[in-house]
């Protein structure tokens, strides 16, 4: 089974999770847990553990339930609640995100907002023999997007960007900058042209990324580190620190980004 083949199977899957992470969001008291960690991830995670390797058996890396690499040509690779501090603290985007490796390639991603202030249940997805980019089951076109940085154009930072306005305006200029949980979620958002480009100022690890990766492959952008360099995968020690900062969007757009004084903010 090609990817573009697989990737209906891997959408229900990932919704179907969608209505867990959905119903702990709406709990009466609240999701559980605390700081970096909600329940609600660990059973998420097994769930899709089960399921994606009943579709495609290979290797397996998760954010909590560990990995399985054996060299196997292929890697699922999943984060069950990618912004879960935002999620405890009662922001809406956190997303879950699988993604599927091929030689340490994406090639297939699928990132699923369940609950968003500004659009309701947001699945985006591409895998490796798509045209474009599809979200909530409809494909999105790539034409006549903007390049570069510009003013209208957005960047999407991370909800700590909410604290210091200021510098995060002069660093995202002339584009505008939008603070938004989740860099899995920021990064499909880019890829269904909504925002210009994204960027994290902290760590990911693959568990983050590569789902969003795969989603920029299918709008023709790139995921760079904070060197300018694209985001690889081929090794234990890039699976668990892809990069210590990332950019994702149009390859103008994310170079530019690259150069700027980020450092102002800490």
């Amino acid at each position: 089974m090609g990817c573009a083949e697989l990737l209906k199977s891997v959408t229900e899957c990932v919704l179907l999770a969608g209505e867990i992470l959905s119903a702990e969001w709406s709990l009466p008291g609240g999701p559980r847990g605390h700081g970096d960690k909600a329940e609600v991830d660990v059973e998420i995670e097994a769930l899709l553990r089960k399921s994606l390797l009943a579709l495609l058996d290979c290797d397996f890396w998760g954010e909590e339930t560990g990995s399985r690499l054996t060299g196997h040509k292929y890697c699922w690779v999943v984060d069950p609640n990618d912004g879960t501090r935002d999620f405890l603290e009662g922001r809406k985007g956190s997303a879950i995100s699988v993604g599927l490796l091929r030689d340490a390639i994406p090639v297939l991603g699928v990132v699923y907002a369940p609950v968003t202030s500004d659009r309701g249940p947001d699945c985006i997805s591409w895998a490796e023999g798509c045209g474009n980019v599809i979200r909530n089951g409809r494909e999105v076109s790539s034409r006549a997007r903007l390049r570069t940085l510009s003013p209208g154009s957005r960047v999407l930072m991370s909800s700590a960007a909410a604290n210091n306005p200021t510098i995060n305006a002069q660093l995202c200029s002339p584009a505008d900058f939008v603070p938004m949980p989740s860099i899995a979620y920021r990064l499909a958002r880019v890829a269904a042209g909504d925002a210009i480009a994204c960027a994290s100022l902290v760590p990911v690890s693959a568990h983050d990324v590569v789902g969003g990766h795969a989603l920029l492959k299918g709008a023709r952008g790139v995921l760079l580190n904070q060197e300018g360099a694209p985001l690889t995968y081929d090794s234990v020690a890039l699976m668990t620190r892809a990069s210590n900062r990332c950019f994702g969007g149009m390859p103008e757009a994310c170079r530019d980004l690259v150069g700027r004084e980020w450092q102002r903010l800490f």
